[in-house]
């Protein structure tokens, strides 16, 4: 067991890790680069927000693709 202890934060990006990568594997991809989805995907879009918010820790500020 880790002595890391997980913030709120984290814990949301593993969730959201752990669902984009059931959705590759279901859909049969190594990587959301390599579906036909990638442009309106939900899932990969909540997992990159989560990705944001893990590093501001939910300060919020602009981050635009």
């Amino acid at each position: 067991m880790s002595d890391t202890v997980l913030d709120e934060w984290q814990i949301i990006l593993k969730q959201k890790k752990v669902e984009l990568e059931n959705c590759q594997k279901e859909h049969h991809v190594s990587s959301c680069l390599k579906c036909e989805k990638l442009l309106n995907c939900e899932l990969r879009d909540a997992y990159v927000k989560a990705v944001y918010d893990s590093m501001s820790k939910g300060k919020g500020g602009g981050f635009e693709f």
